[in-house]
């Protein structure tokens, strides 16, 4: 026990960690203080045994003197002191006086009994418990000299007991030699088995600890993995899962203090008869499963299963199931696709530019000579195209490539009411939504820092997405423009459409992501690009209208009467972060959605 067993741990990236922390530390202090304890109470024990063996003995008068009684009291009292008062011994410290009343006690009483004790009792067996409380609880050096002691306690005790040197006292000479040759293996055994178990210990409480902080850390990645993990036995029950599998099988609704079995829930059958062939075949298998959600919802997801081996490697024990969900694939691969097209599309509209310089300074030549109205009607009709393409390939460019700060540039002050009922009026034009679109302004003398191209651009995009999203009732879809906070003003798109999914609420404001399969995945995208280039933030909510749950687009805009650039604008609010807003959740500051 005196030795560092810090140093015998196994070899591995947490020994460097364990063999020096605190927590093996106490782990080996506790196991001395019960191994120590349990020698104390077997030297309570002993010496009470002694004391009724004395006291037998003196009442029927077949042993020594009477005060030997005295002498087991004392023995008893003294071992009953040092359990009850006394603290185990640091170890490594062969000298200290607890030894002395411990293994000095015994030794003496022991020595006093079978030298004054008359009679057939022999006390020579006692003298392995100190020994053995040397051996275990000391070094080596106390464990010989207290073996030594003894053996010396015996020779003298075989010479002072013969009369004259004859053929018996040889005899109890070559006993009392043979008993401390005994005591001498016995305390070096005991000691090297006391060392041995030790650092056995000091093992297994790092493989131990080293087995909680590997699972902590397994947990720990699994839960952070992207990828639906599940763990299944023969019998289908999941046993464990992850919570990417948990929003991919059942979203919010999954049961966590409860056991799933796969094949009774309903849409599950495809995985529970995957599992099922993979135990029967023996061997991994990979499939596309569709998991139906609710009525509403289906999953089309990727699914792979490995098996564990089981107790002897004879039968497979569990089924660990990984889960892919195939939109999420579908959209990186896209993601990937299309921001190569816009590289290259980038490019395109860039050699655009001179073409369609000419053609428009063509135009303008020609409208010089032409005469006719009808003739007039068509230049213009070139020109505002021509103009238009020409808007295009700017969008096409901002969006490719990083937008320079704005800084301190002046942005003109529109008067935000009347810009977005000019807007809306166009739209509803368009699009032929009369009926549909509801604008409600309440923000008369707002002005905000903004490009009426950019303006229009951004409530085009959120009308459009409302549009495609909403019943298509009356007042299906509402524009609100009204003050938040004293210098900021909301802008809000609302419709009555059905909940977004989990799965497209992660991925909102990203690029290249929709979940249309005919959709670029550009239009929110390009509002929060907008939005961060005037200081104004973008987010989601589902909220409730005229007692109608909707989905709610809104802008946070600074107003331009508080003087200030749109880069100091949006430093403003720095735990604001455009396009995070969690379902039902507003940002700080900002008004309740409201009809005057």
């Amino acid at each position: 026990m005196s030795r560092d067993i810090s140093s015998q741990f196994a070899p591995s990236w947490f020994s460097a960690l364990e063999g020096t922390s605190t927590h093996g530390h106490e782990q080996r202090v506790r196991s001395f203080v019960r191994l120590w304890r349990a020698f104390m109470r077997a030297r309570v024990f002993i010496a009470a045994v002694l004391l009724a063996l004395q006291v037998f003995v003196v009442v029927t008068g077949t042993g020594g003197p009477q005060w030997l009684v005295a002498v087991c009291a004392f023995h008893l009292s003294a071992a009953l002191a040092v359990l009850i008062w006394s603290k185990p011994i640091q170890p490594g410290r062969p000298f200290h006086f607890q030894w002395l009343l411990t293994i000095g006690v015994d030794v003496l009483v022991f020595a006093v009994l079978q030298f004054f004790q008359h009679g057939g009792i022999n006390y020579t067996p006692l003298f392995a418990l100190p020994v053995l409380l040397a051996s275990i609880l000391g070094p080596l050096m106390l464990a010989l000299a207290t073996a030594a002691s003894v053996t010396l306690l015996l020779l003298g005790e075989a010479a002072l007991s013969a009369s004259l040197m004859g053929e018996v006292s040889t005899s109890r000479f070559l006993q009392s030699g043979l008993t401390g040759t005994g005591f001498f293996l016995v305390a070096v055994l005991a000691n090297q088995l006391a060392l041995r178990l030790a650092r056995e210990e000091a093992v297994a409480q790092s493989s131990q600890a080293a087995a909680r902080m590997q699972a902590q850390v397994n947990e720990l990645v699994i839960e952070s993995l992207s990828e639906g993990v599940l763990v299944v036995d023969r019998h289908g029950v999941v046993r464990n899962v992850n919570p990417a599998a948990q929003s991919m099988l059942m979203g919010d609704a999954y049961p966590h203090a409860a056991k799933l079995l796969l094949s009774a829930r309903p849409g599950w059958e495809g995985l529970a008869h995957l599992v099922s062939e993979t135990f029967v075949l023996g061997h991994p298998l990979e499939s596309e499963i569709q998991v139906d959600i609710d009525e509403l919802t289906t999953h089309h997801v990727f699914a792979r299963t490995r098996l564990t081996s089981g107790q002897g490697g004879r039968q497979a024990g569990l089924c660990v199931l990984f889960l892919e969900d195939l939109r999420e694939v579908e959209a990186r691969v896209r993601t990937e696709k299309l921001a190569s097209m816009g590289r290259m599309s980038a490019a395109v509209a860039h050699e655009i530019r001179n073409p369609l310089s000419a053609i428009t300074q063509a135009n303008a030549l020609l409208d010089e000579e032409v005469q006719e109205a009808a003739q007039k009607k068509l230049t213009r009709m070139i020109d505002q195209n021509a103009q238009r393409l020409a808007r295009i390939v700017d969008d096409i460019l901002n969006v490719a490539r990083a937008q320079p700060s704005q800084g301190d540039l002046p942005v003109p002050a529109l008067p935000l009411d009347q810009t977005v009922r000019h807007i809306t009026h166009e739209w509803t034009r368009q699009n032929q939504a009369q009926g549909v679109l509801g604008v409600h302004t309440h923000a008369p003398a707002a002005h905000v820092g903004f490009d009426p191209e950019h303006l229009r651009r951004l409530l085009v995009n959120l009308l459009d997405n409302a549009l495609r999203h909403a019943s298509g009732g009356p007042s299906s879809i509402r524009v609100i423009t009204q003050p938040s906070g004293g210098d900021r003003i909301r802008l809000s798109i609302w419709s009555d459409g059905a909940p977004l999914e989990s799965g497209v609420l992660r991925h909102l404001f990203e690029p290249f992501f929709s979940s249309e399969s005919r959709s670029s995945g550009l239009g929110l995208y390009i509002c929060r690009e907008l939005c961060e280039r005037y200081g104004a933030q973008i987010a989601y909510q589902r909220t409730r209208l005229d007692q109608r749950e909707g989905n709610e687009f809104y802008v946070v805009m600074p107003s331009s009467d508080s003087h200030r650039t749109p880069m100091q604008q949006n430093l403003a609010y720095p735990d604001s972060v455009p396009g995070r807003t969690l379902p039902g959740h507003s940002r700080p500051g900002d008004a309740p959605l409201t009809l005057r």
